[in-house]
């Protein structure tokens, strides 16, 4: 059975406790059974639907309230344990709505969250541009005043949900300033003329990913989130909440590896007894306990700083997703290297791990981005 005592720890109220047994028995009985990487869109959608039923994406798509970080990140942290696909539904009904969870007007509120909250209806944010992801300033969709609204142009790519959500969190060029400062952010139907689903994306662990075009949509007033120009507040805010969450979903593969590794050594026999009597083996199943343990310090960190009130967590949760998702990969190599032939073998969950792992390095924040942002906030902090 996955350790649970990190449940024991200050940074959880009784709820956090409760919703954490929620979640794993969810998780125990449909996560791995409703995912088939052969079919990402189906299993993306079974799964938001089955979440929905019951009742896990009240979270992620709160009714009324703040969003609960916490309850996110445990979230996360034990639906990957379980799944990629699963984590990844979950997630993007987060990510896909929080700019009108954080910024919305009570009608957005109204039109997005009940069927993102049902899981009737699928989620994306689309900030990132084939020449624009960590750079939000370069972005060059734009969004040029028409009428009583503005017409979109441009495309975006590597976005989640892509061609299966109901509706696109889209970010574009409105001028109000020069840079980051001239961005907007806009609701977008599915079904609105103009939007273009160019090419679907086929990544090392399948999700369902998409390169969409924007060809003289037009968008409303109803359909701005905030005033014309807080795009990249919008998008750094949700960011905020988020990218923690990151973290906290390669520490759940991390500990499903490390699960495996200790697993894996105490039954194989080598050389005459079994596989963890080898000091090199002790000392990768050592470094995996600490490299889980320091992810899960500073994810539930960031999570608690949040949820107490801090404004803003840029550094705590950028080291968070920078230290949990490389540790990750290195829990994910040493699982591989316990299992040898197996390890490396299509279809074995120490393979699938490796290959999900993998992208948790560069999506929200690329590991080099990260290391920028918490160099700067050190350099800041001090004056």
């Amino acid at each position: 059975m996955p350790d649970q005592s990190f449940l024991d720890w200050p940074f959880f109220a009784p709820h956090h406790r409760a919703w954490a047994a929620e979640v794993a028995s969810f998780a125990a009985q449909h996560a791995a059974a409703l995912s088939d990487e052969h079919d990402a869109d189906g299993s993306v959608i079974a799964l938001a639907r089955a979440m929905g039923e019951a009742g896990l994406l009240r979270v992620p798509c709160p009714a009324d309230g703040p969003l609960d970080v916490r309850a996110l990140c445990l979230a996360r942290d034990i639906l990957a344990q379980h799944s990629g696909l699963a984590d990844f539904a979950f997630a993007m009904q987060g990510l896909g709505t929080g700019p009108v969870s954080l910024f919305g007007t009570p009608a957005q509120r109204a039109r997005l969250l009940p069927g993102a909250r049902a899981g009737t209806s699928l989620a994306a944010f689309a900030l990132s541009e084939p020449e624009a992801g960590s750079d939000v300033a370069a972005l060059a969709t734009t969004a040029t005043p028409d009428g009583n609204g503005w017409r979109l142009d441009g495309r975006k790519s590597w976005i989640s949900n892509g061609g299966i959500a109901g509706h696109y969190i889209v970010f574009a060029r409105t001028g109000e300033a020069p840079g980051a400062r001239g961005l907007s952010a806009f609701i977008v139907d599915a079904d609105a003329p103009g939007l273009i689903i160019e090419q679907r994306i086929d990544v090392t662990a399948p999700h369902p990913l998409a390169t969409l075009r924007f060809d003289a949509l037009r968008v409303t007033r109803d359909d701005l989130i905030g005033a014309p120009g807080d795009g990249f507040r919008v998008a750094m805010a949700t960011l905020d909440v988020f990218r923690a969450t990151v973290g906290a979903a390669a520490l759940g593969f991390a500990r499903r590896a490390f699960d495996m590794s200790v697993a894996r050594a105490s039954t194989r026999l080598l050389f005459g007894g079994p596989l963890f009597d080898q000091q090199m083996t002790q000392a990768a199943i050592a470094d995996s306990a600490v490299d889980v343990e320091a992810s899960a310090l500073l994810v539930y960190r960031a999570a608690w700083l949040k949820d107490s009130g801090q404004a803003r967590v840029t550094r705590e949760a950028s080291m968070a997703k920078l230290h949990a998702t490389e540790a990750a990969q290195r829990c994910a190599d040493r699982n591989v290297q316990i299992h040898g032939g197996l390890g490396v073998t299509r279809g074995h969950k120490a393979e699938e791990l490796y290959r999900e792992v993998r992208a948790l390095r560069v999506y929200e924040g690329a590991s080099e981005i990260q290391r920028v942002v918490i160099a700067r906030a050190e350099r800041d902090r001090r004056g």
